[in-house]
């Protein structure tokens, strides 16, 4: 067999560019990373040191593991953050490029608008709005199919938790009009 028979190459169109310009390199995104979960240990173990770490008559009180928890995370994060600046290969590691960088935030932005529309359309509709969006955007796939689509997943998704299994979700005020 010949090389070209043994590997399919498809082109994507929509491929980052190989060229594209760095956003950041390997070590800002380590360090970073470190320092928010250092404060989000730092945060927790606090709050589960107010709430108490010791042990009394019952047994541990209620922040004795969670506490425990936070230690090892800041220690972890502690340990990163020294892996990060001792490391001089990632010093000049690309992270991420614009154009991979741009693909993420095509995910992530809806995602977020999903979830706070989700507190205030309810699960259902926040559903339906998300999958057709990015059947459409991202996809590029026809409207009718986009929120046809969309419309039998939430409608399957409200007939099994709502009535088959009778699971309380985030409910909006289409709902509402509806009675449920």
């Amino acid at each position: 067999m010949s090389e070209s028979e043994i590997e399919i190459v498809v082109d994507d169109p929509t491929a980052p560019e190989p060229d594209s310009p760095a956003v950041t390199d390997t070590r800002t995104a380590d360090v970073t990373v470190s320092l928010l979960l250092v404060a989000l240990a730092a945060t927790l173990g606090y709050d589960n040191w107010r709430t108490g770490i010791a042990w009394d008559s019952t047994g541990p009180q209620s922040g004795y593991f969670p506490f425990y928890l936070c230690v090892i995370l800041a220690g972890a994060s502690l340990y990163g953050l020294v892996a990060a600046f001792l490391s001089r290969k990632e010093a000049s590691e690309t992270f991420v490029t614009r154009a991979q960088l741009r693909r993420v935030m095509a995910v992530f932005v809806p995602t977020l608008l999903f979830c706070l529309a989700t507190q205030y359309l309810g699960l259902y509709v926040a559903s339906f709005l998300l999958i057709a969006a990015f059947m459409r955007m991202v996809g590029r796939i026809a409207l009718w199919k986009s929120l046809l689509t969309a419309f039998v997943f939430t409608a399957v998704m409200f007939v099994t938790f709502d009535i088959a299994f009778d699971v309380i979700m985030p409910k909006g005020p289409l709902e509402a009009a509806f009675g449920y």
